[in-house]
């Protein structure tokens, strides 16, 4: 079984001296109703394409932002699921408000044989490091703690 991989962006930036990450919620409806603990960094699959360049194809798929700039290497992780996580932060500014999405078709309700579309990432928005723990998944974590280290000097 081919080990699965997904390259995200962990765009951050300082407001009045703060840290704060710009984390997305995904679509859909298993996670219409969760919000503590359901929050990532815009990120997607990837197999044949270098984890920084897939990276920011994801970050433009899911929030229709390109973004580029000199970009900090962060450690893989790996989620509970299995799969592994190569993250990038780069500093920046994105208005959370106006985000556009990819989209994605799914029969639901289940079993009813109705295909209906949503879009992989329903909002986005601006965390401070406290709050952004508290909201992004658990696997996640360790990618703000990383960041909090390497910027530190900063603010």
């Amino acid at each position: 079984m081919k080990e699965k991989k997904s390259a995200g962006i962990l765009l951050y930036r300082f407001q009045k001296q703060v840290l704060q990450v710009f984390l997305v919620h995904p679509g859909g409806p298993y996670w219409k109703n969760k919000d503590p603990g359901a929050w990532s960094i815009p990120k997607g699959e990837f197999s044949n394409e270098e984890p920084l360049v897939a990276a920011k194809r994801e970050f433009l798929e899911e929030t229709g932002i390109a973004i580029s700039g000199t970009f900090i290497n962060l450690t893989t992780i790996q989620q509970k699921s299995g799969k592994s996580v190569h993250a990038f932060a780069i500093e920046g500014d994105a208005d959370a408000a106006t985000i556009s999405s990819n989209t994605f078709e799914i029969e639901w309700p289940p079993k009813s044989g109705r295909m209906q579309t949503f879009s992989e990432v329903d909002k986005a928005e601006w965390f401070s490091m406290e709050e952004a723990k508290e909201k992004i998944l658990e696997g996640q974590v360790a990618l703000l703690i990383e960041l909090e280290e390497k910027v530190k000097s900063k603010w």
